[in-house]
């Protein structure tokens, strides 16, 4: 696909008169690139004006919420801010071993160049019953830090991965994979801990439940692609 009108009739999940959520392809951008795979720009190059009401990672597939109007933008973004919105997500880890459920409240900040990383040195970080935290007093405060907290289902375990439905409590970049690689169960194919990867990313952002312009509440699904779904089964 390299057109808006392919992108669009391909990828709409939902669409009313002030949003547009799509299904969006791995390897594309939400906003902010200037080549032919950023979404808002080849919209707008078709005469379409889109306004993201949240974001997800260009190694990341799945649902995308658009305003379509600018007076419908503001409360579709208060509802990630207020927290109203439901996401769930799926992730394929390299690892197996993980609990039934889990739930990982380790704070983020921002290091060099850039990078996303645990406000806290690694060994810092305990399980205690299915919890992954670290003491207060080991959170370096020498920069921002942002409290962060994620929980998971573990749902399948295969040939050496695992399977999980993710729901990030707190919406912040990088998080889910951030926590998961800290806590020793890197997302495979994730190129911000793991160089030359040999596949796609498996981060899928598989539901969405918001309220919206018109006011009733929208369950949007987006099932996986067997891409995804063979990232559970590696060859070899």
């Amino acid at each position: 696909m390299t057109t808006w009108a392919e992108m669009r009739a391909a990828r709409t999940l939902y669409e009313d008169g002030g949003a547009l959520v799509l299904d969006k392809p791995v390897g594309w951008s939400v906003m902010g690139e200037r080549h032919d795979t950023d979404i808002v720009r080849i919209a707008a190059d078709d005469g379409e004006k889109l306004w993201p009401a949240h974001r997800i990672d260009k190694v990341t597939s799945g649902v995308v919420l658009f305003a379509k109007a600018l007076e419908a933008h503001g409360d579709l973004t208060r509802q990630f801010t207020k927290r109203t919105v439901e996401k769930t997500y799926l992730a394929v880890t390299g690892t197996t071993g993980l609990p039934a459920e889990g739930r990982i409240e380790l704070p983020l900040s921002v290091g060099r160049k850039n990078r996303v990383r645990i406000a806290a040195p690694r060994e810092a970080i305990t399980l205690t019953d299915g919890l992954w935290s670290v003491p207060e007093d080991a959170v370096d405060t020498s920069k921002d830090v942002y409290p962060s907290t994620t929980n998971f289902t573990n749902v399948e375990e295969n040939d050496g991965r695992t399977l999980l439905e993710v729901h990030p409590v707190t919406g912040r970049r990088h998080q889910i994979r951030v926590h998961l690689a800290w806590t020793g169960h890197a997302i495979v194919g994730d190129p911000l801990f793991e160089k030359n990867p040999t596949s796609r990313t498996g981060l899928h952002a598989h539901r969405l439940t918001f309220d919206a312009p018109d006011g009733t509440r929208q369950i949007v699904t987006a099932e996986p692609d067997d891409e995804f779904r063979a990232l559970l089964r590696p060859r070899g």
